[in-house]
Formats: structure tokens, C-alpha cells, sequence
């Protein structure tokens, strides 16, 4: 005999028989197996202890008075919220036209009386595996829909991206086209000028959507060096504060330079983007976005805090997501440019440091990240090289 079940969450079994006698033998036998079991003398009775406590699974006389066991199994196929409940005919009626009525009435499985406690053991414990993986295959399926959402929202919002500069570049060059054969009437320089701008939008659109996944897949491989993040901040500063205009981007660099162990090229672009975001969703009239950073001993801390809308507290960790972003754009709520925040929270957590955002909805945000001074521990594979 199997080893007594013992689970978190113990499998129900609701007994159905008028005959006590039954009820008691096999009820001890399936307790003693670490079932939970309930019991009902009647058809009518067990019907209303299924609606106010469904089981797991049903063990079914067909014999009853008033309301025989094929009646009851009927009632519960025919409820929405019922008819997923695995019944087993318990019977001595062994005439196969009975057991064709059993399985017709949408009975899983047959056993006749008098009956072997090991068999009865056995098809309750895979009628009720049966029901666990086909459950467990329902969770799946709606998993795998949700996440084609999602999939399809994220398409959806890169294509949407992509379309606005795209179109600014098709209409630059048509200008130029154009005005091919009297271009003193026209300022060429500027037009090609502002294409590739757009063309360079599109180029970081892309990036962040191919480096999101090299970072998520470990393809991107870091290598650390000393940074001088306060150097780092005010390049960047002086590479975006153009497009602030009206604006006004404060940054004080410490007195003491600030340097980490990290990957230069990849930290820039996590700065480079947080910065750009920032100045993306704040007013430029009266706009103001101040830039810090605190060390300590052992950690690193960069802030971006403006005065822009701020963000609601149920975005505040969905905006990091990349899934997350197709479903926000959906909801009309844009709190970032396409994936950069993504990028910008595999990129941190990749060198062991962490990113969020504190943010009063109507008075303003602040980003951050931080970086532990002496880098990313060591990886396995990077040990191996």
C-alpha cells in the first residue's frame, strides 16, 4: 500500500452513498490516506454540499432513493461551475448497459461492489492527477494568451515608434527631391540634417529593443572598468540639454570624483536615457530637472528628479517591464520612451545594482539607480575565460 498522502492543500473527496455502513468503512479507509473527506446520504444532499463546498472529486452510488446517483451526476454536468468535478460510480449494479448509462451521464470512471480498497486508492489518485494537469494545462493555455497580448501590444508600440520618424525622414528627403534643380531656395543642410536626427531616433529605437533582449538572453556581455560617473553625467547634460529648450537641467558634480567598476559604454546609455526620458515628459516652460550623485562606502547613487506629471502609484513598477509598456501605451499612459527603461533596469541589475522611481502624481518624479563601487561580482562563465 502507497504512503499516506500528506500535501499543503489535501485533496477533497465527497463520498455519496445511503448506506451508512459504506460511508463509515470506506470513508476511514481514504482518511487514513490523508484525504479530507465528506459524506452524504443522499442525492439531494450531496448536491447542496457540493454547491457550498465543491470537492476535488465525487464517489458515487447510483442507487439511492428519491434521486439516484446517475440523476445526480446529470445536475452537476449540468452546472458550469460543477460539471469539471471527476465523479466515480461506487456500485453493485455490474451490468454493462449500467456502466454505459454511468459514463453517458458523464461519470469518469466505474467501480462495482464489493470493491478492493487498493483499487478504489488507485483511480481516485489519478482521476484526481488527471484533474491536477488538466487544470494545471488551462493555467497554461491562458498564461500563453495573456502573454500574446502582450507580445502583440509590445509589436504594436515599436511599429507605432518607429512610424513617427520614419515619416519625418520620408518627408525631409521629399522636400529635398523636390527642390532638387533650386536648392538656393531651400536650406538642404538643415533638411538633411533633421532626417538623420529622425533616423537616429530609429536607430535607438531599435537598440533598445535588441539590447533589452541580448541583456535578458545574458548575451550581452559587460566589461568593467573604472568610470568616472560624475565625467558622465555632464557629458550628457551637455549632449541633451539642446533639446530642453525653455528648460533648465541643473547638475552640481561633487567635489571628489565619483568612480565605479562598471561597463562605460553601457552605464552612459543607462544615464543617457534616464536623462532623455526625463526631459521627454516635463514641460519645458518653467521645466526643471535636477541631477545628483550620492556615494557611500560601498554603493552609488544616481537621481534624476523633475517637475514633470509624475506617475501614478500602480505604473510605478510597470514601467520598468517590457511587456508592460505595449499594455501602458494601450491604457493611453506614456511614462517612457519605448523600451529605454527596460534597457536601463537589465543594465543595472546586470552590474548588481538596483533602479526605481519615486514620484508624487501631479508634483514631479525622481529616477534612480545604484551601482556597487567595485563592479558586478563575477559570473560562472566569466570565471571560465
Amino acid at each position: 500500500m502507497n504512503d499516506p498522502i500528506i500535501t499543503q492543500n489535501q485533496p477533497s473527496v465527497l463520498m455519496v452513498d445511503d448506506t451508512p455502513a459504506n460511508l463509515e468503512l470506506l470513508s476511514g479507509m481514504l482518511k487514513g490516506r490523508g484525504y479530507k473527506v465528506r459524506a452524504a446520504v443522499s442525492g439531494e444532499l450531496a448536491l447542496r454540499a457540493i454547491r457550498n463546498d465543491p470537492p476535488d472529486l465525487v464517489l458515487l452510488d447510483i442507487t439511492m432513493p428519491e434521486m439516484n446517483g446517475y440523476e445526480v451526476c446529470a445536475k452537476l454536468k449540468a452546472d458550469e461551475k460543477l460539471k469539471d468535478i471527476p465523479i466515480i460510480f461506487l456500485s453493485a449494479l455490474s451490468e454493462t448497459m449500467d456502466k454505459v448509462k454511468a459514463f453517458g451521464v458523464g461519470g469518469v470512471d466505474y467501480i462495482t461492489k464489493p470493491f478492493q480498497f487498493e483499487e478504489v486508492e488507485a483511480r481516485v489518485e489519478t482521476h484526481l492527477e488527471l484533474r491536477r494537469q488538466k487544470r494545471q494545462l488551462q493555467e497554461n493555455y491562458e498564461k500563453l494568451r495573456e502573454l500574446e497580448k502582450l507580445r502583440d501590444s509590445l509589436v504594436h508600440m515599436v511599429i507605432h515608434d518607429l512610424r513617427s520618424p520614419l515619416t519625418s525622414i520620408y518627408g525631409f528627403l521629399g522636400l529635398i527631391e523636390e527642390n532638387a534643380g533650386k536648392l538656393p531656395l531651400v536650406n538642404p543642410t538643415r533638411l538633411i540634417g533633421e532626417a538623420m536626427k529622425a533616423a537616429k531616433q530609429m536607430i535607438q529605437i531599435v537598440n533598445d529593443v535588441l539590447d533589452a533582449s541580448k541583456m535578458e538572453g545574458g548575451q550581452m556581455k559587460l566589461r568593467p572598468a573604472e568610470c568616472d560617473l560624475s565625467r558622465m553625467v555632464e557629458e550628457c547634460v551637455l549632449g541633451l540639454k539642446a533639446l530642453f529648450e525653455g528648460g533648465e537641467v541643473r547638475f552640481s558634480p561633487p567635489a571628489i570624483p565619483v568612480t565605479v567598476m562598471a561597463d562605460h559604454d553601457i552605464i552612459f546609455r543607462v544615464i543617457q536615457n534616464l536623462l532623455a526620458n526625463a526631459i521627454k515628459y516635463t514641460p519645458h516652460e518653467g521645466g526643471l530637472i535636477r541631477l545628483g550623485i550620492e556615494s557611500s562606502r560601498d554603493r552609488v547613487r544616481v537621481s534624476f528628479q523633475d517637475n514633470g506629471p509624475g506617475i501614478a502609484p500602480e505604473y510605478r513598477q510597470k514601467i520598468f517591464d517590457k511587456f508592460a509598456q505595449g499594455e501602458l501605451r494601450a491604457g493611453h499612459q506614456r511614462y517612457s520612451t519605448g523600451l529605454g527603461l527596460t534597457f536601463c533596469k537589465l543594465a543595472v541589475e546586470a552590474h548588481g545594482g538596483r533602479i526605481g522611481v519615486d514620484s508624487d502624481e501631479g508634483k514631479g518624479s525622481s529616477f534612480w539607480f545604484e551601482l556597487p563601487v567595485n563592479g558586478p561580482e563575477p559570473s560562472e562563465e566569466t570565471d571560465k575565460e
